[in-house]
């Protein structure tokens, strides 16, 4: 059934938060310019009626999400690019102007379906995906807000809370920190109670002179982004993918690792994260294999936080960018904080080179545990990750809510390649 929205608006920070504020981008930031939005579904069982979510659940949630704003003022801001000019990008926060997109909208569709993990039509999930308002051109630069959000309410049942935001707003240590912010707020009726217990811990720092890198980079990586203009996002529509979400338990992972050591005895311990995307990887290879014949290099990519990896670290709780693209010499470059930012100046170039390859990629981390996030309502019944829809090819990863110790895996494909990743993935652990 359609989803039918019932109200648009724009929430503002509170009046008087703060003047006008600029934030610009690092060399961390610039590269995701034109990367697609990210997008991110939490579903919640909540089963509330349509008059009591109209009248005290939707008022309560833009109430809580001022305020939120009050402490994640770029969050309500745009990203503003420059035109024709040497200056570099940056997100400016305008008091009395700028605010975020919030939709609030109910849907007749089965929420048990939605939550599922079987294949389900990737389609459908976009109706309760906010949209990017589109970019606009002004004078002398192009102009675009980071952040939309949509909250729908499935009567009786639950609500799904929808997030998309540019990658160069932040990272996910960085927007989950704003959700979970927004949900605790919520949680808690106001932010008194929120500052007190994370003044000092989770209050995003937005000071960019916190980390120490190679002076120039910037500059370095904006001569090369701004010869491409801004495009409006859009959906990938007809994706003509199935999505479904895989459970490794914590028996399984246990067993991975056993078999990774038994075979490797010199290393000293594997993570979870490693033989859990490794074993996935392994199992989409052979599912490509299954339904197409070409001998192709496949590259595996992901992105690692590396807050604590420079020399000097840079705070946990630092809002925007931080991450480096990894692909090779894992343990050497990321573990070694003079070497963790070598060879930064040619990061575009082995981006590009990248793209010419086929590549399989993590989206989320169990780290950043955002089904955690609790509005009043419980940790979220199901995450989905809207957004690996549109890469070619991407795993979504989390924490598991119904295995303790375990992992969640979420997977887009074409139907005939889930069926095949799914018989691998269920044969590989049976040993």
């Amino acid at each position: 059934m359609a989803t039918t929205i019932l109200e648009a608006c724009r929430v503002p920070a509170p009046p008087g938060v703060a003047a006008d504020l600029s934030v610009p981008l690092t060399f961390f930031d610039i590269p995701w310019l034109h990367f697609h939005p990210i997008r991110r579904l939490l579903f919640y069982d909540y089963p509330c009626s349509k008059p009591y979510f109209l009248e005290t659940v939707a008022p309560k949630l833009k109430e809580s999400l001022s305020l939120t704003l009050r402490h994640y003022l770029p969050v309500a801001g745009d990203l503003i690019l420059p035109l024709n000019s040497e200056k570099k990008p940056e997100i400016r926060y305008v008091a009395g102007d700028s605010a975020v997109s919030l939709t609030i909208a109910e849907s007749g569709s089965d929420f048990d379906h939605l939550i599922g993990n079987h294949a389900r039509d990737a389609d459908q999930f976009y109706e309760f995906v906010p949209e990017i308002d589109p970019v606009t051109v002004e004078s002398e630069y192009q102009r675009v807000p980071v952040m939309a959000l949509k909250v729908t309410l499935f009567s009786g049942r639950g609500v799904c809370v929808g997030f998309a935001n540019l990658h160069c707003l932040g990272d996910a240590s960085s927007v989950v920190g704003f959700i979970q912010a927004w949900a605790s707020i919520n949680k808690l009726g106001g932010d008194e109670e929120f500052l007190t217990n994370h003044a000092d811990s989770s209050l995003p720092i937005l000071d960019r002179s916190v980390i120490n890198y190679p002076l120039g980079l910037d500059t370095i990586f904006w001569k090369v982004i701004r010869k491409v203009p801004l495009k409006s996002s859009s959906f990938p529509l007809p994706t003509n993918r199935v999505r479904a979400t895989y459970i490794l338990r914590q028996a399984d992972i246990k067993k991975l690792k056993d078999l990774v050591l038994a075979k490797k005895p010199g290393l000293l311990q594997v993570s979870s994260f490693v033989v859990t995307t490794s074993y996935v990887w392994t199992c989409f290879v052979k599912s490509e294999e299954q339904v197409d014949d070409d001998d192709v290099l496949e590259l595996f990519i992901f992105a690692a936080d590396i807050r604590a990896r420079i020399d000097p670290p840079v705070p946990a709780n630092y809002f925007g960018n931080c991450l480096e693209a990894i692909a090779d010499q894992i343990k050497n470059r990321v573990n070694n904080k003079e070497e963790v930012l070598k060879g930064a100046e040619n990061w575009l170039a082995d981006i590009n080179k990248m793209k010419a390859m086929r590549a399989f990629g993590v989206s989320g981390s169990p780290k950043f545990d955002l089904s955690s996030a609790d509005f009043g309502w419980g940790r979220a019944r199901k995450l989905e990750v809207v957004s690996i829809d549109g890469e070619k090819h991407s795993m979504s990863l989390c924490k598991s809510r119904d295995s303790e110790g375990g992992l969640e895996v979420g997977m887009s494909l074409p139907k005939a390649r889930m069926e095949a990743f799914a018989a691998i993935f269920e044969e590989g652990l049976r040993f």
